[in-house]
């Protein structure tokens, strides 16, 4: 140890620090950190030592399992300048709670001429003295690996029991009532303000098609309060309301984990240079989840139609920020490259000092500039008035007899294909259970010697194919269902929204146009020679049958001059998505 080490408190030169760390916000809440200064500060007056206000370092809710520490960071560049000759720590395990991290840091104060002091123990005074740190080093870094695992084992049994104590809190619309609130059990009690706006955002998002931005708009225009108060709304916000299954009534638990921290480019604005936490938020696939039995606030239907408006609202931005500009905007899709088509206004004249009164709908995967100089795409432009016009006219013979609408659909829910035996969802999942177990039966078999291999590949060849053909059924099956789903939302309100709106078709304003078209029309595929229009709503035929019946997917109608005009198409048919057709004379 070097002479500078050996100074004692008499010196005015000697110079004294203390350092002070607990790992968890509720400790540092709770002030446990101030116990540790106290008796650091005890062992400094009963050693006559005088502490600068500038040599203290305070971790305060910083893990111990991690070298970046903004106090500790402190500590050792002051090391590193000879600005300190002694540090006092309460602990080896408040200096870091793993034993390499220990020995790393002590060696690094010493090489700087620095004396390092635990209060429950001297250092380096015999190899004895050694050997206990270490294995307090290793007992406190065994010790969080266990409290850890424990507390992992335990949430996990509970959720799986269906105990909403593990969730420690509520989303927005619910109220937490803990354990001791609720006589020994916590649960979730709805908040009946807060119930009504997270019902009108899904309303909004699932029925009327709304974005995100213009959800959050009208919600800062009604004034309504976020949980903490505030009277703006955030879109990140109000995805987290909308990606939540607890408002179906299925609160999740383990939906993120913890792992390696993940590398910054830069700070983010207002956080710290060091992080509290020296780890980074994954998130686990919705397979894993552990659901928790909650009052629900909407029904399961909406919360599926939400989702995958959600998706499609991810794939085509359905308006800017400068407000919608064409009335397809955000509903047209190249058929060829799935990229979203765009309005592009025309700067050149028309002719005779006569401009343009229409503009283009272009593919993205056309531009060239967007792609490192190499189009994705050749598709065709369209013009928007001709291509606007014929939508309002299909969407309008769709509006003039909605009650076959409901009718056909509710025929289709009700009835099934001839000769074909259907099984629910949950008799699949079982089916295909068991064929698993009898797999597995069958390779232990074998395995065991009890079948020959020329029975056992032929067997084992049926039961993966019988395996294949349940997961098939059971993606069709699912399919089919999200598809009723909507179908149920839609016709509820169809005959109202059709009576509303029929008598005003003809004298309808561009706004009005637009409102019933993204109500109605789900996208419109652009190809190469065709335009598709899908319904939300897949339109039953409007016409009887021929009498050899109905040909899918082949509608094609008396092509009118506005129709032909497109482009100088060879062609151009509107066909319905899942429709039955009408064959042209």
């Amino acid at each position: 140890m070097s002479d500078r080490n050996m100074k004692t408190g008499k010196n005015d030169d000697f110079r004294v620090a203390i350092y002070a760390r607990v790992s968890s916000d509720q400790q540092s809440q709770a002030g446990t950190i101030a116990s540790q200064i106290e008796a650091l500060q005890e062992r400094l007056a009963k050693e006559n030592l005088k502490l600068e206000t500038e040599f203290s370092y305070i971790d305060d809710g910083y893990t111990g399992a991690t070298f970046i520490r903004p106090a500790l960071e402190r500590l050792r560049d002051a090391a590193a300048a000879g600005a300190i000759d002694r540090v006092y720590v309460h602990s080896p395990d408040r200096l870091a709670r793993k034993y390499a991290y220990q020995v790393l840091l002590v060696d690094e104060l010493e090489r700087c001429g620095v004396e390092v002091v635990f209060l429950n123990r001297q250092l380096g005074q015999s190899p004895e003295d050694d050997l206990l740190l270490q294995v307090q080093g290793m007992i406190a870094e065994y010790e969080r690996a266990k409290i850890l695992e424990r507390s992992r084992r335990g949430k996990l049994h509970a959720a799986r029991q269906g105990s909403v104590n593990v969730l420690s809190g509520a989303p927005y619309g619910y109220r937490y009532i803990s354990c001791q609130e609720g006589a020994g059990q916590a649960s979730y009690e709805i908040v009946l303000e807060q119930a009504r706006v997270v019902r009108q955002i899904f309303e909004w998002i699932g029925q009327d098609r709304l974005s995100l931005g213009e959800v959050t708009r009208r919600l800062i225009q009604q004034a309504v309060a976020t949980r903490t108060g505030k009277d703006f709304w955030d879109r990140t916000t109000v995805w987290g309301i909308l990606k939540n299954p607890a408002y179906k009534g299925l609160a999740a638990y383990g939906k993120t984990r913890t792992g390696p921290m993940l590398p910054r480019l830069r700070m983010q604005r207002g956080d710290p240079e060091q992080p509290r936490r020296a780890y980074s938020t994954y998130h686990v696939p919705t397979d894993q989840w552990h659901y928790i039995p909650v009052p629900a606030l909407v029904s399961e239907e909406l919360f599926e139609v939400v989702q995958e408006q959600l998706i499609e609202n991810k794939k085509r931005n359905r308006q800017t920020a400068c407000g919608a500009r064409y009335l397809l905007q955000g509903l047209l899709v190249c058929k060829k490259c799935g990229y979203a088509y765009y309005g592009k206004p025309v700067s050149l004249s028309a002719g005779k000092g006569k401009r343009r009164s229409y503009a283009y709908y272009r593919c993205i995967g056309t531009d060239a500039y967007r792609f490192g100089g190499q189009r994705l795409c050749y598709n065709k432009q369209v013009r928007t008035d001709l291509l606007e016009e014929s939508v309002w006219q299909d969407v309008c013979s769709l509006l003039k007899d909605p009650q076959r609408v409901a009718q056909e659909y509710q025929r289709r829910l009700t009835t099934r294909k001839k000769g074909v035996a259907w099984s629910s969802i949950e008799q699949l999942r079982a089916l295909i259970q068991k064929v698993k177990r009898g797999i597995a039966r069958l390779v232990d078999a074998y395995q065991d010697g009890l079948i020959d291999k020329p029975e056992f590949e032929p067997r084992l060849r049926k039961a993966k194919e019988r395996l294949a053909k349940l997961q098939v059924e059971v993606k069709t099956q699912e399919k089919e269902e999200s598809r009723q789903r909507e179908l149920k939302l839609v016709i509820s309100c169809m005959k109202e929204f059709a009576g509303k709106v029929n008598n005003n078709l003809e004298v309808a304003d561009w706004m009005t146009k637009r409102e019933i078209i993204r109500s109605l029309v789900k996208q419109i595929e652009v190809e190469e020679e065709s335009v598709r229009v899908v319904y939300r709503v897949p339109p039953p035929p409007f016409v009887q049958a021929p009498e050899k019946g109905f040909l899918q997917d082949c509608l094609r109608r008396k092509y009118s001059p506005l129709w032909r005009a497109l482009l100088g198409r060879k062609f151009l048919a509107f066909r319905y998505t899942s429709c039955l057709k009408e064959t042209s004379n």
